[in-house]
Parts: C-alpha cells; sequence; structure tokens
C-alpha cells in the first residue's frame, strides 16, 4: 500500500480536503486522494492531533501534510470539494458550512443517507441540520449512479448497508424478497480509534462477540433502500458481530423469497444484475474478505437451500475501502465527471 511522497500529481485539478483525517476512514481517504491522479489533496484537518504530520501517525501511507484545525473560510478557499469523516451528528454542521460556501461534500457519516427525518430521529436522535436532507444523494455507486452524477452532497452508505444491499438488490428488483435475516461480521477496525472493551486485543482475539443486539442503527438505512428498489415494506433482522481481524466484512443473508428460484435461475439474475459493473464480482462460491483487502471489489456469492426453501446470499468487502473510503472517491469521481474507476484499479 505504500507510496513514496510526492506532490499530487495534476496540479490545477479539483482540490479536496479531508476533515476528519486523523481517524481511519479519514487516513485512507487521504492516502487515496494523495496518489489520485487528478485530484489535489489541498488541506487535511483534525479534531486531535493537530500539527502531526498524517506520515507520522498512519506511517505506511506516506502522506507528508500536517494536520490543522478546520477553518472554513480558509477552507473554502483551498478546496473545491471535501471528505468529511465525522461521526453523526458532529458532520451535519460542518457539511452544511461547507455547502454555504460552495464545497461539494462527500459525507461519511449517517446524518444525510435517510429520507426520513422521522426514521433518522428514531435511530440517531436530534438532527442538527435537517435542511439538507433533500438535497443529499445516497452514495451506493451502483443503485444511484446517474444522480451522484450530478450531486453537490452525497452520503456515502455506511459499510454494512454497502455490502447488504448489494447483495440483495438484484433480489429486491425482482420482486423475489419476503423476508430479510441479515448476519454480519467485521473486522476491529469497524469501531475506529475509540475502542472500548469489545474492541480491545485481549477481547476481540480469538473471539467473536455480537454487538448492538436489535438496535442497530444501519437497519433502517437497508430497510428504505429496499424499498426503494422495489421490495414492499419490510423489517429486516440485522445482526452485526465483531472478529479477529483488523480489517473486512461478510455478510451473510437468509432470504425468504416469494417463490422458488432454481440455482441456475438465481446465478443468471446476478450476473445480469452486475455484468457492468466494474467493482462487483459474482462468484462461483463463498468470497471470503482476504479477496477483497485493501480494494474497492465487492464478492457476491447466491444460493438456493431447496432443503428450507431460502436463498442465500453472501458478500465480501473491506470496510475501510469500499465499505467506506475508497467507495467515497468513487462517488467524488463521478461528482466531477471522471470515470468511477479513476485512481481505484
Amino acid at each position: 500500500m505504500a507510496s513514496e511522497p510526492r506532490q499530487p500529481s495534476s496540479p490545477g485539478g479539483p482540490r479536496v480536503l479531508v476533515a476528519g483525517a486523523s481517524g481511519f476512514t479519514g487516513a485512507l481517504a487521504a492516502y487515496l486522494l494523495w496518489r489520485h491522479p487528478d485530484f489535489e489533496l489541498s488541506m487535511l484537518t483534525a479534531r486531535s492531533q493537530l500539527g502531526s504530520r498524517l506520515r507520522d501517525i498512519y506511517p505506511r501511507y506516506r502522506v507528508p501534510l500536517a494536520l490543522q484545525e478546520l477553518d472554513l473560510d480558509a477552507a473554502a478557499d483551498a478546496a473545491d470539494a471535501a471528505i468529511v469523516a465525522y461521526p453523526h451528528a458532529a458532520a451535519a454542521p460542518t457539511v452544511a458550512a461547507l455547502r454555504e460556501r460552495g464545497l461539494r461534500v462527500v459525507d461519511l457519516s449517517a446524518d444525510y443517507r435517510l429520507n426520513s427525518l422521522a426514521d433518522y430521529e428514531h435511530w440517531y436522535g436530534e438532527h442538527p441540520c435537517p435542511e439538507l436532507m433533500k438535497e443529499a444523494v445516497y452514495g451506493l455507486t451502483e443503485l444511484h449512479r446517474e444522480q451522484i452524477a450530478g450531486a453537490a452532497l452525497v452520503a456515502n452508505p455506511g459499510c454494512y448497508p454497502t455490502a447488504s444491499l448489494l447483495a440483495l438488490a438484484p433480489l429486491a428488483r425482482a420482486g423475489l424478497l419476503a423476508d430479510v435475516v441479515i448476519d454480519a461480521k467485521q473486522g476491529v477496525s469497524g469501531a475506529g480509534r475509540v475502542f472500548d472493551e469489545s474492541t480491545h486485543l485481549s477481547m476481540a482475539g480469538e473471539n467473536i462477540v455480537p454487538y448492538k443486539v436489535a438496535a442497530h442503527r444501519h437497519t433502517p438505512e437497508i430497510e428504505e433502500q429496499l424499498a426503494l428498489l422495489g421490495a414492499p415494506a419490510m423489517r429486516v433482522q440485522f445482526q452485526a458481530h465483531l472478529v479477529a481481524l483488523d480489517q473486512g466484512e461478510q455478510v451473510s443473508c437468509y432470504v425468504t423469497p416469494t417463490r422458488a428460484v432454481a440455482g441456475e435461475e438465481l446465478r443468471e439474475l446476478y450476473r445480469q444484475a452486475y455484468a457492468q459493473e466494474p467493482f462487483v464480482e459474482v462468484v462461483d462460491g463463498p468470497p471470503g474478505v482476504r479477496e477483497v483487502r485493501e480494494t474497492n471489489f465487492c464478492r457476491l456469492f447466491a444460493a438456493f437451500d431447496e432443503h428450507t426453501g431460502k436463498v442465500l446470499a453472501f458478500s465480501s468487502i473491506d470496510n475501510l475501502w469500499k465499505g467506506t473510503s475508497s467507495q467515497a472517491l468513487q462517488n467524488l469521481n463521478l461528482m466531477f465527471g471522471l470515470p468511477e474507476t479513476r485512481g481505484l484499479l
């Protein structure tokens, strides 16, 4: 992954700042922008470790820029776009201020992922800046490519919804979803740099830990997007687990279909759905997370269980890459009229 320090290769190209660059996802976004052939990484801001160079915090990324406190007026002079890597509620005011100053924004938080303000407030609490919710486009590129291309504000999906929705979208479009249970597993990097007892090495090592039981905030995001794909209103059973990995994510979806579906029909459904997608690979057997580590790829496999009548759909991504930062760059490419694969292959 490491690259030697260099100035951006395209001075005069779109200038991008990363707000929240001290965290895992912000730092990776900065690295991807630093090596991008068209974007200029113009500024890194953070709320901690100010003055530190990113390469000193994350040596493998070799990005020599120093972290600054976010000055919104200076940001407006220094950048054309921003990737905001703040937690929910903390992100919204910064996103709103950057939009007021004319920057295009990719927001990595949950603040603009939902269309329903009521749903947001039920799961997250009061929204700091709800007026931008109608402007935001949900940034799962494979589902909303055309809207993203004309957007000024893109809400990057959560990592679990990214893997889950790519696994379920062909079934939703075909009217095959009657009920869904999602069993999701993720490496401890998904918890970010602020560790609690469950993500401490002594607890996470050689262990599998369910978390946010019956209360995971990605559930309404998945339900809302499935409905937009044509699925009937349903309540998805979603359960997340931390596993003894640094990064990587696997979701196993157990689907009650509206009718029996033969294995070849199922395979053809997925092949047709993703035949033109540069970052989605439909494979012939269950995928593992090593196959997609440090890439923007998602690997999918689906099968029909004749004994139970269930469809089993499996999806593997890297939670920090396709689940967050590289997907943000995929979206940013589209927002500036570049090929979505630029800087990612």
